[in-house]
């Protein structure tokens, strides 16, 4: 962790918590007073499978799933949840009566985009939106706009954590959000108050992990 001032967040889920480290941050959209590491979540199977049996509750019986669209290098979680999505009855769409679990391509201007092969997954089919975080809404923004262009329908957003509750008029459900950090914030760049301070930025943050500076 980027920070001595690290420490888990539990759940009643034994495999399941979350590890953060408190200092100064720098995303390629924001500055932020918490560092959050999913590193293992995304890793992990046991702890991908947590996660899994966590969200599902919030889709199971009442969301139609065709496709997992994974962002931020969620695929391992994507995987578990799509095997408890389909261990009973559950409804889908498509003519195998499973769930696929995709990826997205990103251009030099992080648009979300999908070669040919993949668009008849998302094409027609109910899509959910997993991601690792939802704090600017930035990436799960052009993941709803990237369906809705390939002619998908948005079931869902999930993620582990998220500052959003909402994003394009979706619900955004989260394991844990800021009511598990004290006094979490996030700034545009230029208006952070942090730098005016004059505190050192710790680390480089993104979907791959942290860069200390």
């Amino acid at each position: 962790m980027p920070t001595e001032a690290s420490y888990k967040i539990r759940t009643k889920h034994k495999n399941l918590f979350l590890r953060v480290s408190h200092g100064h941050f720098a995303t390629s959209h924001s500055h932020i007073n918490y560092y959050i590491d999913v590193t293992t979540q995304k890793t992990r199977l046991s702890e991908a499978k947590a996660v899994a049996k966590e969200l599902v509750s919030y889709y199971k019986s009442s969301t139609i799933v065709d496709t997992i669209l994974c962002l931020d290098g969620t695929e391992v979680i994507g995987t578990c949840l799509a095997e408890e999505l389909t261990k009973s009855d559950y409804v889908n769409l498509n003519a195998h009566q499973t769930i696929y679990v995709i990826k997205p391509e990103h251009t030099s201007g992080s648009q979300l985009f999908f070669r040919d092969n993949l668009v008849k997954m998302i094409e027609g089919k109910n899509v959910l939106i997993l991601a690792a975080s939802v704090t600017t809404g930035f990436t799960a923004r052009g993941a709803v706009e990237a369906i809705n262009y390939y002619g998908g329908r948005v079931s869902g957003i999930s993620a582990i954590f998220a500052t959003e509750h909402e994003c394009m008029g979706y619900e955004v459900k989260s394991i844990f959000d800021t009511e598990d950090l004290d006094g979490y914030a996030t700034y545009p760049s230029h208006e952070c108050p942090m730098c005016r301070e004059g505190k050192k930025i710790d680390a480089l943050v993104n979907s791959f992990g942290y860069s200390k500076l």
